[in-house]
């Protein structure tokens, strides 16, 4: 019997109904539960073909368990090495490269001091800082938030010089983002389970956090929904997660990947609505049981991005892209001799069928 389990926090809805689902599925050799740890021994592995991490990252004791049991050939939804590695700044970094859209960001320095630490150890770091070339290339209105997340905190709207130094001067040792806003006609919240299930939910950001999916706007139009599929699809491609959101506001009508950082993202149903929640439970739970019958003992069972895959094969970072290309311009190519020798063959049999007419 191969078990899928579930580590979660304080979360009610989503993680009962996903055991639920997989158990009512009653797939062959197949259960699901809720995770146990009694103990964690280096290099033995926990009781699970496959774990859903809902709350590792607040958990470091959590986040050791889970490597400890992936190196033991435990399927980790999310990686948990690439999840420990990550953050918000990076992300962005990654979309430009790969070419999604994304605000002008950077990243500041923390206004006090890191534990441990003097003013030696930032001998490296300019005094004062470009502010003037950091103003330029963001502009205001701006917003500030933590470079690795926090779920809403933390975050500032910045819409002067003033106000930043006044906004920058609260944030203590968190190290923060300062990044163009983006007035948006549109948003949507985008869920990407396995890389390529995708749910786009049209979203309000700015209505209280319980009415944020009750967003009261027409349905957003064919193509624009269709680029938005492809950039989710693209972003957790290179990053490799199983389980996140993806959020874009929409400017001109282009979709800026605004957030997309979000490995346990919210799936309660208080918040995300009864629709959203049915396709994220039966999504999840068909995904994890995929994840179950493929798994082996003692082998890497984790998903690893194109950024960590090209890296290791030492290829650039878009070979994936470029392979990919290539078949096409191939299959293109190979289509069009086909249709040239399909021309060239009624060709000759129009000329034949012409000299037999001569003939009579």
């Amino acid at each position: 019997m191969k078990k899928i389990g579930i580590l979660f926090g304080q979360e009610n809805s989503f993680p009962q109904a996903f055991v639920d689902r997989i158990n009512q599925k009653a797939e062959k050799n197949i259960s699901a539960e809720f995770v146990r740890i009694d103990k964690v021994m280096q290099a033995e592995p926990l009781d699970y073909a496959v774990i859903v991490d809902r709350i590792s990252q607040d958990v470091p004791f959590y986040r050791a368990t889970l490597k400890n049991a992936a190196i033991c050939g435990t399927a980790v939804i999310n990686n948990p090495f690439w999840w420990s590695a990550d953050e918000k700044f990076f992300n962005n970094a990654l979309a430009v490269k790969i070419g999604v859209p994304v605000p002008k960001t950077v990243i500041l320095p923390s206004k006090d001091l890191p534990d441990d630490t003097t003013d030696r150890s930032f001998r490296n770091l300019a005094y004062p800082l470009d502010w003037d070339g950091i103003f330029k290339y963001v502009g205001f209105p701006a917003y500030m938030k933590p470079f690795d997340g926090g779920g809403w905190k933390e975050v500032y709207q910045i819409n002067s010089l003033d106000d930043l130094w006044d906004k920058y001067n609260q944030t203590k040792q968190y190290v923060m983002m300062l990044q163009e806003e983006i007035v948006f006609e549109d948003y949507f919240r985008c869920y990407c389970i396995g890389g390529k299930h995708v749910r786009i939910m049209q979203y309000e950001p700015r209505n209280p956090h319980h009415l944020r999916y009750e967003h009261g706007k027409a349905p957003a139009a064919k193509k624009l929904l269709e680029t938005v599929k492809n950039y989710v699809i693209k972003l957790n491609k290179y990053l490799g997660y199983d389980f996140n959101t993806v959020e874009f506001a929409i400017r001109d009508g282009i979709p800026y990947a605004i957030d997309f950082c979000n490995p346990a993202p919210d799936a309660e149903v208080t918040s995300v609505g009864q629709d959203n929640f049915e396709w994220v439970v039966e999504t999840a739970a068909d995904y994890a049981i995929e994840r179950a019958k493929k798994q082996k003992d003692n082998a890497d069972n984790l998903t690893w991005g194109e950024f960590v895959k090209t890296g290791a094969a030492k290829e650039h970072l878009l070979s994936s892209e470029k392979k990919v290309e290539k078949k096409a311009e191939k299959k293109e190519v190979s289509a069009g001799l086909i249709d040239h020798e399909i021309a060239a063959e009624e060709e000759t049999k129009k000329v034949v069928k012409s000299k037999k007419a001569v003939k009579k």
